[in-house]
């Protein structure tokens, strides 16, 4: 963890501000950080390495799944929203609403006309996102086929991570071409500058967990964040105290 010593102090203390404002300002920004990628990319890991540097309190962390009956019933946008971090917090989608433009194209659930009028609605709605307050990290976590088929390997070799495995990781793999056709055109149509893709080589851990903190950091920097003021007389609270 040598390499975010420089910046998890202050990473630190800018999410502690951005959570202190929350608390009473319901206008107060929030950020909101997406990480995309296939199994084994390491999305779990940034959760973990990077933001476990900050208070847990001011972090709003979804994983969406299998979009179940009553989010079917919906617009593919409708359990985002239901997700997205209130005032004052960080938060973290491990996959997002672009596994409708990804899974639903590879795997036809739905047609092509459909998943191609979703990049104008995703555009769309990160465009209103923006304009309420939300600064918006889009990660894509990229990892080769043949590291992906090494920490594949790792998993079934070691019954402490047979957790992790799931039949289905191959059968993704088997399409990958697919899939990297799916990234490539996402990438390119959803990439407005209020929001645009980071590309994040994670074959290395170590590198891929640096270069989201630094990205992270930087853009809490361009904020701007101060602690908010006191909404109480100081003066007077001194008073009080010293005749306790």
């Amino acid at each position: 963890m040598k390499q975010f010593e420089p910046m998890a102090e202050e990473l630190a203390e800018l999410q502690e501000m951005l959570f202190a404002r929350g608390r009473s300002n319901p206008e107060a920004r929030r950020v909101l950080v997406i990480l995309q990628g296939l199994d084994t990319a390491g999305k779990g890991g940034v959760v973990r390495h990077v933001f476990g540097l900050v208070d847990p309190q001011g972090i709003h962390h979804h994983s969406f799944k299998v979009p179940t009956d009553e989010e079917l019933n919906h617009d593919f946008l409708w359990r985002v929203r239901k997700a997205l971090p209130g005032p004052g917090m960080l938060g973290v989608f491990d996959r997002s609403h672009y596994e409708d433009v990804l899974v639903a194209r590879v795997d036809k659930l739905v047609n092509e006309k459909v998943w191609r009028q979703r990049y104008d609605l995703i555009n769309e709605f990160e465009l209103e996102l923006a304009a309420n307050g939300y600064d918006i990290i889009k990660c894509f976590l990229h990892v080769s086929a043949e590291i992906q088929k090494e920490r594949l390997k790792a998993r079934l070799d070691n019954p402490a991570k047979y957790w992790k495995y799931n039949p289905s990781d191959l059968d993704t793999r088997s399409k990958w071409p697919d899939y990297m056709d799916a990234y490539n055109d996402l990438l390119s149509k959803c990439n407005p500058d209020i929001a645009p893709w980071y590309i994040i080589p994670s074959d290395h851990k170590w590198y891929r967990n640096w270069a989201v903190a630094r990205i992270l950091l930087e853009t809490m920097r361009s904020m701007k964040l101060t602690w908010p003021p006191a909404d109480f007389d100081v003066d007077q609270e001194k008073q009080r105290l010293s005749q306790a």
